[in-house]
């Protein structure tokens, strides 16, 4: 079923998948450019059905984030994606974030339901009066047409977590005394009514609807928003139904006597109970109702004007839990898309679904669309793998949110394992199959950097032999996968391990290479090793560097799949009876909080100490920040912050204040140490000449010209004799060049090949066919 059609709104979507509206960091301004053209394409080509463009604002007063798009500016843009996307329906994204916006960028204040200040930013927006309301409901409608006008088959209004329609349906942003906060879902239901109307019936209207902010106590509940969709649509040219009262007071008004509307039960909810399911949708798709499918003189219902519906959850106290990382499982929201299937509206699965066979059982449910966002960033040809029957070439999506795009930095969306994904108009466009052979290559490592170069290698038709040091494949990568939360790194490594295999690269493990093997075309991918620890300890102190400690974790577990988390007794097998553990966290990132929570699970007492006023300060970028520090308070570790780790002995960790220096201990008899590591670089360090995978690069989004041209760059060239009197041509790529993430390695594994293939003369680095015409040195 995930492959089949599906009729939506008079159109056919040619599979049952959705690319669902993000924040990429692609427009030039606040324009849609042509790096979104080249990023949506490249979807569409893979075979997803319904693709949601990034949610563009549909008022001036709404600017979130610097290069968000604004509808009025869009409509060149939308019509190069429609052109481009051929099969796949193609919806506009439309919404305004309201106080969940900055006022940076507009140096005006920031509209809002009611005087609730962000609990984000802190801002306290201005109360919408009635001229800022009918500019708000005209400028959906007015969106909506241009869309429509600029060939898109339709729109989706954004009424999810980030939203001003959300704030105004929540009792915790809509304090309002007037007809908007005694009925809070009618504004919703004007946007809905305008928007259907400038659409017209063959048009494809979705609804993207916050179902559960996760706040009972005065929030959205999926008992209210079953209320809200069974509700008659209001018309908008009653000004009766829309007469907003002076506000002398922000207080919420009294709950006097009775509407007699079934709108009225939005403010009155008596618990956060999922609805039942009432009946069966029975088909996963309808046709606009005309008037005669309605009872004669009544206005339709909400769900009766929308073509689908995105039951999603969040608010702006539980921003992450819309997106969340990995330690969220998949598919977390399908009780509450289940509970929708009654109203008769197609539902869309929305919520961490990565797995096809996941996405095939909720269409077995009765869903109609399934959104696999994030699985379709790591892999754009995931539904044509589908299609094709060989599910197991999907690259898998660790779901770490380490590359998401709603970041200060403002960095381009992309993915951990396919940094190509956001940057489609800059990297060569990968082979999908092999080619003829074009000559031997040699890989050395066996991490990230050094499977996708092999991969990438065996693809453009190299003769690939790699050799890796360890027992096994992954480096570091089936490390990080054994730290608590993150086995989906391990689906990673099965993958190149898989990908290698039927490609017929030959791996050796357990070998070392020496300085004599680095002859003809090489990619040394050695890795990382620890660095020397920046605090004393005594001789009868144990300190184990982070990826040596799960290293002796792996090795106790036995043997296992990469994914498959260690027991905890494993990690207290690699620590001393009676340990009093404690992990130096400098970096604070996943990897001090992940080895805290691993180590309490083993039933070991834990401190984690810190510089920073927060554990694992850098994961308010993942969105893991709050949720991080909960699991650890839970799970008893200890925090100590602003604290540096100065000395360990005689059974205690002596500790100072960052800020006056004050000294304070606690009991350690063993130092986990998730301190930076330094390139493993003994096998090219007398070479200051090599080539480095990081200097061959694509302009990014902020480079027009190139500063120096691939074939001009310094390399020993094919039949350059090094110090050995054979010809070589080596490539220095990943953490042997700099420890860094996954993205960093896999990017330069790929690009060292493509480098080695493009200087060889197979295929120039500015040649059209590879997408890109420029390259400089970073």
């Amino acid at each position: 079923m995930l492959t089949s059609p599906l009729q939506l709104g008079g159109r056919s979507a040619p599979s049952r998948i959705l690319f669902g509206p993000h924040v990429t960091n692609l427009g030039r301004g606040r324009v849609l450019s042509e790096r979104h053209v080249a990023y949506y394409t490249e979807r569409a080509a893979g075979g997803c059905g319904v693709i949601v463009t990034e949610t563009a604002s549909v008022h001036e007063s709404d600017w979130p984030y610097e290069r968000a798009p604004l509808a009025s500016a869009c409509d060149e843009g939308w019509r190069a994606i429609r052109s481009a996307c051929h099969d796949a329906l193609v919806l506009a994204g439309l919404g305004h974030a309201g106080s969940q916006g900055t006022s940076a960028y507009t140096g005006r204040a920031l509209w809002g339901a009611s005087r609730v200040p962000d609990v984000v930013s802190r801002e306290v927006p201005q109360v919408m009066e009635q001229p800022e309301i009918d500019a708000l409901v005209a400028g959906f409608a007015a969106a909506a047409a241009e869309a429509v006008a600029a060939g898109l088959d339709g729109v989706e209004i954004q009424a999810g977590q980030h939203s001003l329609l959300r704030q105004f349906l929540s009792g915790l942003t809509n304090h309002r005394p007037d007809a908007y906060g005694e009925d809070r879902s009618l504004l919703l239901r004007e946007v809905v009514g305008a928007v259907r109307a400038a659409l017209g019936p063959r048009h494809v209207l979705g609804l993207r609807l916050c179902c559960d902010e996760l706040a009972p106590w005065a929030g959205i509940t999926p008992t209210s928003a079953h209320t809200l969709l069974s509700t008659a649509i209001v018309d908008v040219s009653d000004p009766a139904r829309r007469a907003v009262a002076p506000r002398e007071s922000g207080d919420v008004a009294p709950r006097v006597g009775t509407s007699g509307t079934a709108s009225r039960e939005f403010l009155h909810r008596e618990s956060g109970d999922v609805a039942p399911r009432v009946g069966s949708s029975g088909t996963a798709s309808r046709e606009f109702r005309d008037s005669e499918s309605a009872d004669p003189g009544e206005p339709e219902s909400l769900a009766q004007l929308v073509d689908y519906l995105v039951p999603v959850r969040g608010s702006g106290l539980t921003v992450p839990a819309t997106r969340p990382d990995l330690h969220t499982p998949p598919g977390f929201n399908r009780p509450l898309a289940r509970s929708f299937l009654g109203l008769g509206v197609p539902i869309v699965l929305q919520g961490s679904v990565v797995d096809p066979e996941m996405a095939e059982e909720a269409l077995d449910d009765g869903i109609a669309l399934v959104e696999m966002t994030r699985a379709q960033i790591a892999d754009p040809r995931l539904v044509a793998h589908v299609r094709a029957g060989t599910p197991e070439r999907i690259r898998p999506c660790t779901l770490a949110n380490q590359h998401r795009a709603r970041d200060p930095r403002n960095p381009l969306i992309t993915d951990e394992a396919e940094p190509r994904s956001g940057h489609e108009t800059l990297d060569p466009p990968p082979a999908l199959a092999p080619v003829d052979g074009v000559g031997d290559l040699l890989v050395v490592g066996g991490g990230p950097a050094g499977l996708e170069a092999a991969r990438t290698a065996a693809l453009y038709g190299y003769r690939v032999r790699l050799m890796e040091r360890a027992p096994q494949l992954g480096g570091a990568l089936r490390y990080a996968a054994v730290v608590h939360g993150r086995a989906r790194f391990g689906l990673l490594v099965e993958w190149w391990e898989r990908e290698l295999d039927r490609l017929g690269v030959e791996v050796e493990l357990g070998v070392e290479a020496r300085p004599a093997d680095l002859t003809g075309d090489v990619v040394l991918a050695t890795g990382s090793v620890p660095s020397p620890h920046a605090f004393v300890a005594a001789p009868d102190v144990v300190v184990l560097p982070a990826g040596e400690f799960e290293a002796g974790v792996l090795a106790a577990a036995g043997p296992r799949r990469p994914s498959d988390p260690p027991a905890p007794d494993a990690t207290a097998a690699v620590l001393p009876a009676g340990a009093r553990v404690v992990v130096h966290d400098p970096i604070g990132d996943w990897t001090g909080v992940g080895i805290a929570e691993q180590v309490a699970a083993a039933g070991l007492p834990c401190a984690l100490v810190t510089a920073d006023a927060v554990a694992g300060t850098q994961l308010s970028r993942t969105g893991d920040l709050a949720d991080a520090n909960g699991r650890l308070e839970r799970a008893g570790v200890a925090r100590e912050l602003f604290a540096r780790l100065r000395s360990v002995g005689g059974g205690t960790a002596l500790l100072t204040d960052v800020d006056h220096g004050t000294a304070r201990e606690v009991p350690c008899t063993v130092v986990i140490d998730c301190a930076h590591r330094l390139p493993a670089d003994d096998l090219w360090r007398g070479h200051p000449d090599l080539l480095r995978a990081g200097h061959v690069d694509a302009p990014d989004s902020r480079c027009t010209t190139s500063r120096l041209a691939v074939q001009d760059l310094p390399t020993r060239g094919a039949g350059s004799p090094d110090s050995r009197g054979a010809a070589a041509r080596l490539m220095v790529a990943g953490d042997c060049v700099a420890p860094r993430t996954v993205h960093e390695a896999v990017r330069e594994g790929r690009r060292a090949v493509q480098y080695l293939r493009s200087s060889a003369g197979v295929v120039r680095a500015d040649s059209p066919s590879t997408g890109t015409t420029h390259s400089r040195v970073s």
